[in-house]
C-alpha cells in the first residue's frame, strides 16, 4: 500500500465498453488509508517539525529535558518524539521510514490489534525515555523510528531487499545497513543503536509476559 496503490472504477455497463483504466489514489485518499496510529504519529511529526522550521514553535520548548519535566513541563515527554530536525533530505528519509515501516507493522503483524501496536510503541518510547538522561539525547523520534524498522525486519526475516541496487540482503539486516550508511554520512550511531536496544528490551518483556500468561492458562 502507499501513494502508488491503485483502484478500479465501477465496471462498464456495456459489454462493448473499453476495459476500465487504473486510477492512482489522490494524496488525500492515500492519507486516509493510512492506519490510525501511523497516521497520527506521521501527522504530529510533520506539524511539529514544520512548525519549528517556520518559527511558529521553538525547538527549545519541545526537546527532552529531565529538569524541566520535573518542573511540570510534561509535554516534553511526548514532543521530543515528534521533532526530526531541519526540513532537509534527512527529514524526508525519516518520514518515509516512519510512514512505510510503521504502516507495514500496523497493517501486517498487528492487523486488527491497534491497541497492541500502540502499547508496543508506548513501551518502546518509555524505554528510550528512561535511557535518554544517561546518553544526553534531546530528541528521540529518530530512535523510535529506527526501532520500528528493526521490528519489521525481525518479523520478516525472509524478505529480500536491495540497497541502492548495490547489494542484496534479507530484512533483518536492514537496520544494520541503515546504521552503516548513517555513519558514512557523518551521523552518530548512538541514536540508531538506542532504537535497536529499546526493541531488544521490548522483546524480552513480551516473552516474559507471554510465559506468565501461558503458566496461568496451564493452571486453570
Amino acid at each position: 500500500r502507499g501513494p502508488c496503490r491503485t483502484r478500479l472504477p465501477p465496471p462498464p455497463l456495456s459489454g462493448n465498453s473499453p476495459a476500465p483504466l487504473l486510477q492512482p489514489l489522490t494524496l488525500d485518499e492515500w492519507f486516509r488509508e493510512i492506519p490510525i496510529v501511523t497516521r497520527c504519529y506521521l501527522t504530529l511529526s510533520v506539524l511539529i517539525t514544520v512548525g519549528c522550521a517556520m518559527d511558529l514553535i521553538s525547538p527549545f520548548s519541545v526537546y527532552f529535558n529531565t529538569k524541566l519535566i520535573f518542573r511540570g513541563e510534561l509535554w516534553r515527554l511526548v514532543t521530543n518524539f515528534l521533532y526530526f530536525g531541519s526540513l532537509n533530505l534527512d527529514f524526508i528519509f525519516h518520514m518515509f521510514f516512519l510512514s512505510r515501516y510503521c504502516r507495514l507493522l500496523e497493517e501486517g503483524s498487528f492487523r486488527g490489534r491497534t491497541a497492541d501496536f500502540f502499547f508496543m510503541l508506548l513501551f518502546g518510547a518509555t524505554l528510550l525515555t528512561l535511557i535518554a538522561p544517561f546518553v544526553n539525547i534531546q530528541f528521540l523520534g529518530t530512535s523510535l523510528t529506527f526501532m520500528m524498522v528493526y521490528v519489521w525486519g525481525r518479523r520478516h526475516q525472509h524478505v529480500q531487499m536491495s540497497f541502492l541496487g548495490l547489494f542484496n540482503f534479507t530484512a533483518p539486516y536492514l537496520p544494520w545497513v541503515l546504521l552503516i550508511f548513517s555513519v558514512m554520512l557523518g551521523s552518530s550511531p548512538l541514536v540508531d543503536l538506542l532504537g535497536m536496544c529499546a526493541k531488544g528490551r521490548n522483546e524480552a518483556t513480551e516473552k516474559f509476559c507471554r510465559s506468565l500468561f501461558d503458566e496461568e492458562d496451564g493452571m486453570r
